[in-house]
């Protein structure tokens, strides 16, 4: 069976290495553009493409997917299925419909949960308990075709985004390989989703969602900041410059008076623990931490060099 592979970050990495050492014939990978990155702004490839160049296998890498002249290669190319992970631009019909068992999609969820660009971080913001994966056929709506197989990953307390992401992208490479056969002898069973998500749409992640604002919980927010570690990290602004926020903890006992914690976003005790801020409901510990133009280390660290009296109200905007 020829395959097309299509997938751009590192968690459509380990898929096309497992179908490359489980003997499928990978015919070509389709990944984004190469982008500039660091200070020199490199020209840098994408996982997937680092992933494929390994293996010899044809690389492209088109702007649009929709252009005549990518269908046209498609054509030519025949595959009998094409494989998604992360790919990172809409497949049209035409293409959808072009190879023999179509375009399956290894989705970051438990469908029909968590449909959208940014699945595996919303499971943690959310505090869900369990994650996982769906293999499921593509067609023209956002993650809504049939499903045919899943795999359950439980969260652990102190998951992060970049943690869960990792498990995701071997137990997606694992599903794929156990289920590719049931696709080509004709065994799978097609699950149709609902119409409707239980979950709202899980939206594409930006940098401008890791500002902490703490007129929210510190429940909530020990959650995001573990959801966006380690892109883009959470946030805050102290004596206007950006402090991120890599680690926290909810404050269980408090070690001030009660009543102490007043208006949200105050600093209202710091310790060997960290730096305790106020938020609408509870305490948040920022426990790890990096100021702008400084590294990344530990909140103890950090307030041996630079005392943050209490009192001191950290910022929503840059001042």
């Amino acid at each position: 069976m020829k395959i097309v592979y299509m997938g751009t970050p590192d968690f459509a990495a380990p898929p096309l290495r497992a179908l490359v050492e489980n003997g499928y014939d990978v015919a070509a990978v389709v990944t984004q553009p190469d982008k500039p990155k660091g200070r020199g702004k490199t020209m840098m490839p994408t996982p997937v493409k680092e992933e494929a160049l390994k293996y010899e296998i044809p690389v492209y890498q088109p702007v649009k997917v929709r252009t005549p002249e990518f269908m046209e290669l498609m054509k030519k190319i025949s595959p009998d299925v094409i494989v998604v992970a992360a790919f990172g631009q809409i497949i049209p019909k035409e293409l959808l419909e072009l190879p023999k068992f179509g375009c399956i999609n290894i989705h970051a969820s438990l469908l029909p949960k968590y449909r959208g660009a940014a699945p595996i971080q919303q499971a943690v913001i959310d505090g869900e308990k369990e994650s996982g994966v769906t293999i499921m056929q593509m067609g023209c709506g956002l993650d809504t075709g049939d499903m045919i197989s899943r795999i359950v990953v439980p969260l652990a307390p102190d998951e992060t985004g970049g943690s869960l992401f990792d498990k995701l992208a071997q137990a997606g490479a694992e599903l794929l390989i156990s289920t590719l056969p049931t696709i080509f002898d004709g065994t799978a069973v097609r699950e149709p989703q609902p119409e409707e998500s239980p979950t709202p749409y899980a939206a594409m992640i930006t940098k401008q969602m890791g500002l902490l604002d703490f007129n929210k919980s510190a429940c909530e927010l020990e959650r995001l900041v573990r959801g966006l570690n380690p892109w883009p990290s959470a946030y805050t602004y102290l004596n206007g410059k950006t402090l991120k926020i890599w680690k926290s903890q909810v404050c269980d006992a408090a070690p001030f008076p009660e009543g102490a914690p007043a208006k949200p976003g105050t600093v209202v005790h710091t310790d060997k623990k960290g730096i305790y801020v106020a938020c609408q409901k509870g305490v948040l510990i920022l426990t790890e931490i990096q100021l702008e133009g400084k590294k990344r280390m530990e909140a103890e660290a950090f307030l041996r060099g630079c005392r943050i009296p209490e009192g001191t109200v950290l910022a929503s905007q840059k001042e």
